[in-house]
Order: C-alpha cells, then structure tokens, then sequence
C-alpha cells in the first residue's frame, strides 16, 4: 500500500532508536523508499551505517556539509519526501519543534518541509506528562502534526506508565493512514463512506472545582477502535474522555470530561452508521457538585454525597428510530460472572454487540497492552483470545466492515 511513497525518517536520541532499524525494514517491505536524516544524539544509539544498509540511501546529519548544500540542500531534503516521521521523538525535539527552532538539521528540515509530520514520541513518563511537553504537543497538534503514541508499559529507566514509543507496525499503519488514501485498495477500505462513532476513556463527574468520580480506565482499546475503523475507510469521531493515550491519526477527536458531554458529543455527530461505545462512563454523579473545594473540619463527619444517575449513552444510542445507527456496540467491563453479566446487559441495553471483558485487578485489563473479550451477538457468545488491544481492535473493525456490506450507508439515506 506505500509502494512509491517516500519517507523521511528523522531519527533523534533516545533508547528507542533502535525500533527505527525495525521501522525502516517495513516501510521498505512495503515498497516506500526511506531516507533518514540522524541527530548527533541519535547517533549515540544507533549508527548511520545501519541505517543506510537498511534504507539503501544515504544518511543526512551534518548541517553545514557544503556538497549536500550544492547537490540538493536541506529545502529540498524537506520536501522530496510525501511524509516527514520523527521517531522516536524526544522531550526535546517536540520542545525545539514547537519553538520553531532550527538549530541542527532535523528542526531545519521539520520547520522548512510543506509535508505533512508524523511523531512518535519516546520518553521518561515523568518527561511525558510535564506540563511543558504536554504544552508543546497541543501546540504541535494545533499546528497540524501528527502523533502516534506513546504506549504505555516499562521503560529503560525502570518506571512504568506512557512514554514507550509506538511499535514499528502501529507506525506503519499510522504512516499509511496519512498518506494517499488512494494506495489503500477498494477491498481493504471496505468501510469507505461509512461513518462512525467511538466513546473512549474514562469519564470524570466532579464533586466540586478539585474532586472528581471516575475509573481506571486508559481509553487504549477504544483509541486503537477508532483507529482500526479509520484504517478501513470509515469516517470516524472519536468522543474521548481524560487519557494519557495520543489522538489516533485520521480521526477526528472531540474531548470531553463528563459522560452528559460525552452524550451530547455523540448526538452532535449526526447520522452515523456504527456505534461503539468502548468508553467507561461512570454511572453516577453528584446531584449537586460545589461551586467550591469541600472543606474538611476538625471533628465533622465526612459530608454526605447525593448521587444522581448519569445519562445512558450506550440505551440512547440504542433507542429505535430513524436515527438509530444500524450497528450498536457497546462494552461490558465485569469483575465476575462476565458473559452472564453481558448476555443481560446487552438485553437491558438493546444494542446489537456486547464486548465482555474481565478488567479485575488481577488481569491487567485496565491500562494494559492486552484484552480478552468475548463477542456476544444474537449468534451467541464468540470467545476471542487474549490478543493485543490493536489486534482486538482490528478483528472487531474487521468484523463491522462484513457486517455492514448489505447495509446501507447512512449518508445515502440523508
């Protein structure tokens, strides 16, 4: 699907470097020619004889080398490429790319290119999560870049949380969703013209201006959903709760923070086809959050704490009508009794599919890398093996693609 296409992969330093060995091997698999442009930190990790041997190109890195001035200089290097990847991407790449520094010939390059960018990014989660590198992705996403990651799992470093870089092929499938649409053929786009919607993530009810309700939920496997959907053609709006997880490429996201935006966000999407609602909605909330923090006093009892049901996306989604989109699917986190629980929900719900899965502490469901799902339908239960979440996410995508090949579009019916 990226044979022709031409990437230019920026390789910065970071541990992770090393998967960009990986990457260039698929990309090249594929039939996309790679040239690599290597920061002098990158340089630490891996060295441009590997990558030239995998590419089969040169490797760019010397700033000021006059014979690479006369025979195409660093302009034209931007922008002989369809796409411009940085992986990994560092705190300090995002940070000098959102400065719009040009201070080596990786940001030169990334500030003078009018292609498109796709990040992967590949640090401490202390690092991924400050404030400032928060701040520069926004600035970045609102600048048109492209991001893909991080995962979370255990790092060189010892600790635990976001901040792992992408896997070479969750890349590749990044990297042949923003290029030409028309290299992705009629077959593997089957859902193209289809439109969906995912709910993903947590929800956070507040009980006054600092406390909130909500759940462990990550947003990994509705994320990697909408992105599988994406992959075969669907146009897809993906309603995320507060995550650590990157906004999957060729989606259009909406964030929110409570499941009555959540909702709202979902009846704003108009006619749609598909509905998976993947996120973890808490079904209560207060009745009647304070305007201001809840102050604890010495001696008083802890305050008494009214809840009121929150609204029901995955009935209301499921509610007959015209509007009613002609697949529903919807999730079942149980702890115990998980299909029983599904098989009543799904009853209860009146949707069309049920996802059960385990999420008790013990499975590492929650925030993990992997999932166990059971598919309950009216053909019944269909146990799925434990799998990746990318890979549940692609065989369900796979799935409502067969499913909706004898229904009709919603746009064709507005």
């Amino acid at each position: 699907m990226l044979n022709g296409k031409r990437v230019l992969l920026i390789v910065a330093g970071g541990i992770a470097a090393f998967k960009a060995l990986e990457l260039i091997r698929r990309l090249r698999e594929r039939g996309c020619s790679v040239r690599c442009v290597l920061t002098e930190a990158g340089a630490r990790f891996v060295t441009p004889l590997s990558l030239q041997a995998l590419s089969e190109d040169r490797v760019y890195s010397d700033m000021f080398s006059l014979t690479d001035e006369s025979e195409m200089g660093h302009i034209q290097l931007s922008r002989d490429a369809d796409l411009l990847v940085v992986a990994p991407a560092t705190a300090n790449v995002l940070a000098r790319m959102a400065a719009g520094m040009a201070d080596d010939l990786a940001t030169t390059v990334l500030l003078a290119t009018d292609k498109p960018v796709l990040a992967a990014p590949a640090m401490n989660v202390r690092m991924w999560t400050h404030a400032a590198t928060v701040a520069n992705v926004e600035t970045l996403r609102r600048r048109g870049v492209h991001f893909i990651g991080p995962n979370d799992g255990a790092m060189a470093c010892n600790e635990h949380g976001p901040g792992r870089m992408s896997e070479p092929e969750e890349i590749v499938a990044a990297i042949e969703a923003l290029l030409d649409p028309g290299t992705v053929s009629e077959q593997a786009r089957v859902l193209a013209g289809r439109r969906a919607v995912v709910t993903s993530g947590p929800t956070r009810e507040a009980i006054d201006p600092v406390r909130y309700i909500s759940n462990h939920s990550s947003g990994k496997q509705g994320h990697a959903i909408a992105a599988a959907l994406a992959r075969l053609g669907a146009d897809v709006t993906l309603v995320s709760g507060p995550v650590a997880v990157a906004d999957p490429p060729g989606v259009r996201v909406v964030h929110v923070e409570s499941a009555d935006q959540m909702l709202a966000a979902c009846l704003a999407a108009g006619r749609i086809d598909v509905a998976v609602c993947a996120a973890a909605v808490a079904d209560w909330k207060a009745a009647t959050p304070a305007n201001s923090k809840i102050k604890k006093k010495a001696g008083a009892a802890p305050p008494a704490l009214a809840l009121a049901a929150n609204p029901d996306i995955l009935a209301a989604l499921s509610t007959p009508g015209p509007k009613r989109p002609a697949l529903v699917i919807g999730f079942a986190a149980e702890t115990e009794n998980v299909v029983a629980n599904a098989l009543d929900k799904r009853k209860r719900k009146g949707c069309d599919w049920i996802l059960a899965n385990d999420v008790s502490p013990a499975t590492g469901t929650f925030g993990g890398e992997r999932n166990t799902v059971h598919l309950v339908s009216d053909a019944g239960v269909e146990d799925w093996p434990t799998m990746a979440k990318e890979e549940v996410a692609q065989r369900l995508a796979e799935r409502v693609g067969r499913h909706l090949g004898v229904v009709r579009p919603a746009q064709a019916a507005e």
